[in-house]
């Protein structure tokens, strides 16, 4: 018979089962990987993103709305502001913020023109007035009245408007040979319809002065 080793092996260890160790194992590699916590928003398989990438993250996107409402708030302040400007400017006659078809010297020029004049076309809606209630007496009388008044009006507020539609053309041809003067005058004629205190922009000339 041999004689035993200088070292004997403890039975703890020849006896030690398999599955003790593999259960040993599995809960070794249960505590390393719960250290390493998956971030809520990583998908699964992908790298778990730094706490201070994620931080960014959140910010941009909250920043990214607040640009949002602060633009959509910024530009109706500023719509706003703009039609403050253009009532001001109707108001007043300041060609910066008046409207694109009253801008310019030859549209500034042909308002001055028919502010200046005394215009028959800007009483016609008085007069229209006057005709119609005339016209719904029952008195033929004063009905032939009022047919031939309103003759009268449609006549004479058609010669008056080629007149001054006449005169105006030349006038801004004189005064702006190289400018563009294209739909002035008629520009100048449907002012003439108004009543003056009604026009915009407000007139800034008086009766008689001229332009």
């Amino acid at each position: 018979m041999g004689s035993n080793p200088g070292h004997p092996v403890p039975l703890g260890f020849v006896f030690r089962s398999r599955s003790k160790e593999e259960k040993a194992h599995a809960d070794k590699a249960t505590v390393t990987d719960s250290k390493q916590t998956r971030h809520p928003e990583a998908p699964k398989g992908r790298p778990t993103p730094k706490r201070s990438q994620a931080q960014t993250q959140r910010r941009s996107v909250a920043n990214t709305s607040m640009t949002r409402k602060e633009a959509s708030k910024r530009q109706r302040d500023e719509r706003r502001a703009a039609m403050e400007r253009q009532r001001q400017a109707l108001a007043s006659g300041d060609e910066r913020y008046l409207p694109a078809r009253d801008k310019g010297p030859v549209r500034r020029f042909a308002r001055d023109y028919i502010d200046s004049r005394f215009n028959i076309a800007e009483y016609f809606l008085p007069m229209a007035v006057i005709i119609l209630v005339l016209s719904m007496i029952r008195v033929p009388q004063l009905q032939n009245v009022a047919l031939l008044l309103w003759l009268v009006v449609i006549v004479v507020i058609v010669l008056d408007s080629l007149v001054t539609g006449f005169r105006l053309k030349q006038r801004l041809a004189e005064r702006f040979p190289d400018d563009k003067r294209r739909g002035a005058v008629a520009y100048a004629l449907m002012r003439s319809l108004q009543m003056r205190r009604l026009r915009l922009p407000k007139p800034q000339v008086k009766r008689g002065e001229r332009p």
